[in-house]
């Protein structure tokens, strides 16, 4: 991160990225995810998370807790606290659902002028925003972003440390259907765990255990299904639903070899 942010003033480079990153050492996996991307196990059928999302929702009191302790980084235009709804200014006096950094649930309190104020989360699941810019938690860069027209920048609630979940090979025996998936949110938008596990088993069935060409065929079907075809009401997937409007990058990395097969 502190790279990204020497290069953009050297090369002139700005912007951002998730982070996803599996490294294999002395019998272990390691699954870093900084982002909203997602990493699953698919072993004998059953489904591992390696991964959880970063997201405005997923991280909402982390959030919430440093606005409430640096209130600077709102500016004068965001509260920290959240609210069911945008209140409207003759709801002052009234009293409305709320939470802040400390509540896992809802309490009433009186509105007052400051809780007019746009909310620092704002929106449901996919339209959820942090400052009403920008949708994921955790990743590199954006060094330079803020929001439209003000000078109040983001990148004071985007983290850089990634989660971190171990796997260890060695507790299981591994057959050649056994995989990683590694997959952008491109992916996972528009399709879950149990239906990437459901294209995994049909394309690896279709092929010999020790084709090494499968795993990248069953990576190129998850993009192609999660993508769709290009209609006239633009792409759409097999259940006419719309197809993925995001960035969609997939590995699928094999945990055991041809030997382990039986």
């Amino acid at each position: 991160d502190e790279q990204i942010e020497r290069e953009r003033v050297s090369q002139h480079l700005s912007g951002g990225c998730c982070a996803l990153a599996a490294v294999y050492l002395m019998g272990k996996f390691y699954v870093a995810n900084a982002g909203d991307s997602r990493a699953i196990i698919i072993r004998n059928g059953e489904i591992i998370p390696m991964s959880r999302e970063f997201t405005p929702e997923t991280e909402r009191q982390r959030l919430q807790f440093l606005a409430f302790l640096r209130p600077e980084l709102l500016g004068k235009e965001f509260t920290h606290l959240e609210f069911p709804r945008r209140i409207q200014p003759k709801e002052l006096g009234k009293k409305m659902l709320y939470r802040d950094q400390n509540m896992n649930g809802w309490a009433y309190k009186k509105i007052e002028e400051d809780d007019l104020k746009f909310p620092l989360i704002y929106g449901e699941g996919k339209k959820a925003r942090v400052l009403a810019t920008i949708g994921v938690t955790r990743g590199l860069g954006d060094h330079d972003l803020k929001v439209f027209s003000s000078n109040i920048h983001i990148k004071p609630f985007l983290s850089c440390f990634p989660e971190v979940r171990v796997y260890d090979l060695t507790q299981y025996e591994h057959c050649p259907d056994d995989v990683l998936v590694l997959g952008t949110d491109g992916l996972w938008d528009v399709t879950n765990d149990k239906e990437v596990a459901e294209v995994v088993m049909e394309v690896l069935t279709s092929y010999e255990p020790n084709d090494p060409c499968r795993y990248t065929m069953v990576a190129q079907e998850l993009v192609v299904r999660s993508r769709g075809v290009l209609k006239e009401r633009g792409w759409r997937l097999a259940n006419d639903k719309l197809g993925s409007g995001d960035d969609i990058s997939v590995f699928v990395i094999p945990l055991g070899g041809p030997g382990n097969y039986t």
